[in-house]
């Protein structure tokens, strides 16, 4: 019974946020989803590369949106977003014709290496899934897929994350950068 009791929660859910957190969250996100589609879609397109992957949606949501959690901060930003996609590449060259294998095995390692390198980000593990389960154009980036688009995907929205986080006098990004 103190095994379902755990299911409950402890707390009540957090406050709502003011209508100018809300904001500056919805800017921060355009711009550096928008900075990094622009690059993809007006330099890349046609080529074998490609810089804009589905998990940076939700690194939008926790550096633009929750900029004072430790998984938002650069380091776990950066960090993991290039480990998880290592990581992703070595499963799916190891176990190429068995994706469904390579797929968990290289989420669940990539959250144990980012626990371990204290670079823990949720969307690096889907940054690990997509580089399994992606199209031929990610597979064919190989261990590149960690440079671009993980890595240079990540510093632009940094960037980003830089300077809108920063214009309002009541916010404050980052916490800590190591």
């Amino acid at each position: 019974m103190n095994y379902f009791r755990k299911m409950r929660g402890t707390t009540t859910s957090p406050p709502r946020v003011s209508l100018s957190e809300i904001f500056w969250s919805w800017l921060g996100a355009f711009v550096g989803i928008i900075a990094v589609a622009y690059i993809n879609y007006q330099f890349l397109s046609g080529t074998t590369l490609v810089l804009l992957i589905g998990s940076f949606g939700a690194s939008a949501v926790l550096i633009y949106g929750a900029i004072k959690s430790p998984l938002a901060q650069p380091r776990n930003l950066v960090g993991g977003h290039v480990i998880s996609a290592l990581i992703g590449v070595s499963f799916y060259k190891l176990l190429p014709a068995a994706p469904w294998l390579a797929a968990p095995l290289a989420v669940a390692t990539a959250i144990a290496v980012m626990h371990a390198t204290r670079t823990l980000h949720p969307p690096g593990g889907a940054t690990a899934l997509i580089a399994v389960i992606g199209d031929a154009k990610i597979h064919a980036l190989g261990y590149w897929y960690a440079l671009a688009p993980a890595g240079l995907g990540a510093m632009i929205m940094l960037a980003v994350a830089l300077l809108i986080n920063n214009i309002h006098k009541t916010r404050r990004y980052p916490e800590y950068w190591i």
